[in-house]
């Protein structure tokens, strides 16, 4: 698939042990993308960060956090990427998540 021109990008902020229907929240929101035909899906994760709670999640050699950041990232047209925000909203929700999406503007170059 060929993608050119401006897109959109979705950002899905999460927590590493935030889960739905027994797995993990960012595979779940990567495998619903791929069902929807988006042109791909790419999963972060992340060495430290904190959220809402202002709890901070960091990987260390003597304390090694349970929760550490993961971001899902997805690029495709707007249309698409809309019709995947519902399913992404109702799965953080069961999931209890308090993660962040962001979409904004992406110029895509190149696609193959």
């Amino acid at each position: 698939m060929k993608i050119e021109g401006e897109g959109k990008l979705l950002r899905v902020f999460i927590g590493e042990s935030d889960r739905f229907e027994g797995r993990p929240l960012s595979e779940a929101i990567v495998r619903k993308a791929r069902e929807l035909g988006l042109a791909g899906a790419t999963v972060w994760h992340g060495i430290a960060g904190f959220g809402a709670r202002s709890r901070i999640h960091t990987a260390k050699i003597l304390r090694l956090s349970e929760d550490l950041p993961v971001i899902v990232e997805i690029v495709d047209n707007e249309e698409r990427i809309r019709s995947l925000l519902p399913h992404v909203d109702a799965m953080m929700e069961a999931a209890g998540s308090g993660g962040l999406v962001t979409l904004e503007k992406a110029e895509i170059i190149k696609y193959r």
